[in-house]
């Protein structure tokens, strides 16, 4: 009886199994499922689309598409093959076939991957006629990107192929696929890479194509990435890279009525042609080993300096705002302005005025440090304490769109530093610091850090009388007005409007009678402000002072602004210098479509700094020699 029991129990149990199973495989698992695909004489190829064009802002091409030939592998199907003929074929040695064939073989047995990429055309005719010998492998028709502008490199990108990181989140690439890898190819990616078509094909046994399965009723075409129109005037663009020459730093040029960006500039820079298949694996190393000249790091978003002297526009405006000076206060000035009775407390000036009233307007147009520095002091010491008036300071600095990123279509870029009491306290844990402890902020030459794009944003504000867009490089896709709100939302300082109109007087005073007069242009009203920022490095445990760096601020025309520009020249000594005729002669140029002042032009052309920056690396092989 026991026997039985046991016999009907193994039975039930062993038809509950397979019942199970069979349940299994028939909803669940489909990896037995017959695919009309799966079929060893239908031939399945990626159809890659073509990649959206980028234009400028008056329609220019500054990225097109030329085509390209990859070899691509399915592992599993690579069977009795000559390989000599095929390394022959694709010029390659054997020792390069066996590693590109197992690291597709780590990829997928069953996907294909590519195996070569960019076959150049001539190679392509004669690989054509000979593919079919070599099973598993087939073309691929591709796109390349190419510049018709040796241009704008920074703002562009490139492209690079797709790594294992990058797959495994986004199962749309695979081994052998290139995405954007910086600037508008990769903020952009999605909208200009389209997407991906399939085509099946039947094959004979020699694995030749013999004409399309079914009659394409399974195929799906690629759909084309999107073209793009970017905010960038690249005639502008090439122009300040002209003038850039021989120079190291950055010019960022906005339209303040859009908050759309003109100029993007960074120095030295690089031929984006230099970033295109394979020539790209050379280059790219060279590009990215050049720890001097960093042709790859952006300095208009990436590099942050001390602000200098344009910073004393934000500390006037902020003095208006919490009623610690007026337009008629007056500080008077003896060649600087001391903060003690130590003789290294003393802030030096070269305003020029000695022993009169200087008001808000002169203040800017003259660059006094005594009297930015008695309105930095009134402003902190405005509050009981002077962490309190520091907060205060702080806070209406940041609401100029500085010491934060501003939220821009940008894929890099730097926060910068705006202090606060916190800050300090870090460093005086009694708290017994005052406002002279950190006076070097009243002039931008203190803790303050700031990338040029914040600065040219900073003088669109003033342009605006209190408000920005966020800057942004998209204008159109596929010639249509993007709908970002972001972009369009007016963001207002804690500063008011009737503030603002003093402070323009003030920097068209710097232009008209100033510090910037000798870059004036006749019929133009520029209202700007220089800055000269003081350089050191450490050498050997001491401070080196360095070529001071050279900056200029400026928007133009006055009334109904249309350019806001800022302007940064490492070690180019004073404002007025260099920053100054390169800013006027980028005003002349986007606003009259010419330069007429051609003296000034070529100055600007023939001027070099290569023999600052060599000094610089010298002192620096010292240091790392001692070290």
């Amino acid at each position: 009886m026991k026997r039985q029991i046991l016999l009907i129990s193994f039975v039930v149990l062993a038809t509950l199994a397979f019942i199970a199973r069979l349940s299994y495989l028939q909803l669940t698992d489909n990896s037995y499922q017959l695919s009309p695909f799966s079929n060893s004489s239908t031939k399945v190829v990626q159809q890659i689309p073509e990649r959206g064009y980028i234009y400028d802002r008056n329609n220019k091409l500054l990225v097109a598409n030329q085509p390209s030939y990859d070899i691509r592998v399915i592992p599993r199907e690579v069977k009795e093959i000559d390989t000599l003929e095929l390394c022959t074929l694709l010029k390659i040695d054997k020792e390069l076939f066996i590693k590109n064939l197992e690291r597709a073989k780590k990829y997928s047995l069953r996907k294909s991957s590519v195996f070569l990429p960019q076959v150049s055309k001539e190679d392509y005719a004669a690989l054509q006629e000979k593919m079919h010998k070599f099973n598993g492998f087939f073309i691929q028709k591709n796109m390349l990107r190419e510049y018709p502008i040796n241009s704008a490199a920074n703002v562009l990108g490139y492209l690079s192929e797709v790594n294992k990181e990058i797959m495994d989140v986004k199962p749309y690439y695979q081994l052998g696929d290139n995405i954007g890898f910086a600037g508008i190819e990769k903020y952009y990616e999605k909208e200009l890479r389209g997407r991906k078509g399939v085509k099946y094909f039947k094959t004979n046994k020699h694995n030749k194509i013999i004409g399309s399965f079914k009659g394409g009723v399974y195929d799906t075409l690629a759909i084309p990435g999107k073209d793009l129109a970017i905010t960038l005037d690249i005639e502008l663009q090439k122009y300040g890279e002209a003038l850039m020459q021989g120079k190291r730093g950055g010019i960022i040029a906005i339209e303040p009525k859009t908050g759309e960006i003109l100029t993007m500039i960074s120095t030295p820079t690089y031929n984006p042609n230099l970033m295109i298949g394979r020539e790209r694996s050379k280059n790219s190393p060279k590009l990215f080993g050049d720890q001097e000249n960093k042709p790859m790091f952006d300095r208009g978003l990436q590099a942050t300096y001390a602000p200098g002297s344009p910073f004393k526009i934000v500390n006037g405006l902020i003095g208006l705002q919490e009623g610690v000076i007026t337009t008629e206060t007056g500080f008077k000035c003896y060649h600087g302005y001391r903060y003690g009775g130590r003789p290294n407390e003393f802030m030096k000036c070269h305003c020029g005025i000695v022993g009169y009233p200087i008001r808000l307007e002169k203040g800017i147009a003259k660059s006094c440090n005594s009297y930015f520095s008695n309105t930095y002091r009134r402003i902190i010491e405005n509050y009981p304490t002077a962490q309190e008036g520091m907060n205060a300071w702080s806070e209406h600095v940041k609401s100029f769109g500085l010491g934060k990123y501003l939220g821009n279509d940008l894929t890099v870029g730097q926060k910068g530093l705006i202090p606060d009491a916190s800050y300090y306290n870090r460093y005086y844990p009694l708290k017994n610091w005052k406002a002279v402890t950190t006076i070097s902020n009243a002039i931008g030459q203190g803790e303050i850090l700031v990338t040029p794009i914040q600065l040219a944003n900073l003088t669109a504000i003033v342009a605006n009388r209190g408000f920005y867009y966020t800057p942004h490089i998209l204008k159109k896709i596929n010639n249509e007005d993007i709908e970002n709100p972001n972009f369009v939302e007016k963001k207002y300082t804690t500063v008011d409007a009737v503030h603002f109109d003093p402070v323009v007087e003030g920097m068209l005073e710097t232009f008209e009678n100033g510090t910037a007069r000798a870059s004036k242009i006749e019929g133009i009203e520029i209202c700007g402000k220089t800055g000269t920022v003081e350089n050191f490095i450490r050498v050997e445990g001491k401070k080196v002072k360095l070529e001071d760096h050279s900056i200029l601020v400026a928007f133009a025309p006055k009334d109904n602004p249309k350019i806001a520009i800022a302007v940064y020249v490492e070690n180019g000594g004073f404002g007025s210098n260099i920053a100054a005729p390169i800013t006027s002669l980028m005003i002349e140029k986007y606003l009259t479509g010419e330069v007429k002042r051609t003296w000034i032009e070529d100055r600007m052309y023939n001027t070099s700094l290569e023999e600052e920056y060599n000094k610089r690396k010298k002192l620096l092989e010292v240091e790392n020699e001692e070290q």
